[in-house]
Parts: C-alpha cells; sequence; structure tokens
C-alpha cells in the first residue's frame, strides 16, 4: 500500500517526526541525532548487512570520520557497536544492538503517530 503526499505534506511530516523527536522524547530515552547520524543509523537498520566504515562513507558520500564522529556518538548510546573485519583487518563493521532496534523501532513508531496525525488533519 503506497502512501500519496503532497510535497507540503511530506514537509510537515519531516517537521512532526523532528519536532516530536526533540520535544516529546526524553534524552535518555531517544538521543539527539543529526540528520546525518540518523541517516547513518537508518541504512545500518534497514539495509541488509554488512555495514563498514568505508562502505558508509562511500554510500553518503563524505569521509570515513565522518562515519566514525557519527558511530562514536551512536556508540556512547549502545545504538550500535563496532568491531574489526576478521578476515580483512583494515575493515571496520557496524553491527546492531538491540537497544539500537528498540530505538530505531521507537523512531517508526514516532512516525507512524505522526502520519497519522497527518492523515486526520488532511482528511
Amino acid at each position: 500500500m503506497g502512501v500519496e503526499l503532497r510535497p507540503g505534506q511530506a514537509l510537515r511530516l519531516l517537521h512532526d517526526v523532528a519536532f516530536g523527536l526533540v520535544r516529546d522524547t526524553k534524552p535518555e530515552d531517544m538521543p539527539d541525532f543529526t540528520l546525518r547520524q540518523l541517516a547513518i543509523l537508518l541504512t545500518v537498520y534497514l539495509e541488509p548487512p554488512p555495514h563498514t566504515v568505508r562502505g558508509l562513507a562511500r554510500k553518503l558520500d563524505v569521509t570515513k570520520p565522518v562515519i566514525t564522529r557519527a558511530l562514536d556518538s551512536m556508540g556512547k548510546f549502545e545504538i550500535i557497536s563496532r568491531r574489526r573485519d576478521e578476515t580483512d583487518r583494515r575493515n571496520v563493521v557496524i553491527q546492531r544492538t538491540v537497544k539500537g532496534a528498540l530505538y530505531v523501532e521507537t523512531l517508526g513508531d514516532l512516525v507512524v503517530a505522526r502520519a497519522r496525525s497527518l492523515a486526520g488533519v488532511a482528511a
């Protein structure tokens, strides 16, 4: 089932989700990640593994240090973990965590709630 949104509605949804993340959640429940960090996080959780620092940097067209800094922030909240690739020690593999999966699920619930709210207003 597809969802059709006009550009204004799509922007309203993005605004409402961002606003909800900032206003309605406690930092210990939902850390305040940047948009780049969220893009990295959702790539790790929504696209099939394996994920490496090098691969994420290439995919997002940023440098490896940019990815490393983002992963450092997420690692503090135990949203992701990292380990050396035993077959190629130059690679760092990013791994999902239970806490991270719960974070992504909560984020998904927030998006659904905001979309339903938007649909109710638009209807």
